[in-house]
């Protein structure tokens, strides 16, 4: 007999903030750019398009506070995304963690 998992289904895939949009020497800074875990080619970033993005940062009294963001589209030939957030992402969440949504869907 097997057991049944009664834990609710994960929407959301965990993703890395690798930067900004740049060139040589300039950066965009309302377009951050996302690497997603286990997206690898053009055609698994396509599924992600227009999914929404969660960066969750805590505050001083305890409480958690979410920016949200969008997948614009890709970047590159290897996974990455492009996300817009509503607010400007700050500079130390290089590096951090990031929800990508599976919601809303387009299949």
């Amino acid at each position: 007999m097997t057991t049944v998992d009664k834990r609710a289904p994960r929407l959301h895939v965990d993703g890395a903030i690798l930067g900004y949009k740049r060139a040589l020497r300039t950066q965009n800074n309302h377009v951050s750019l996302i690497k997603i875990k286990g997206c690898d080619s053009k055609e698994d970033a396509d599924f992600y398009l227009g999914k929404r993005v969660a960066y969750i940062t805590k505050a001083q009294d305890g409480s958690f506070r979410v920016n949200w963001g969008k997948v614009c589209r890709r970047h590159g030939s290897n996974g990455v995304v492009r996300c817009r957030f509503r607010r400007n992402l700050p500079p130390q969440s290089i590096g951090s963690r990031v929800r990508v949504m599976l919601y809303p869907s387009n299949i």
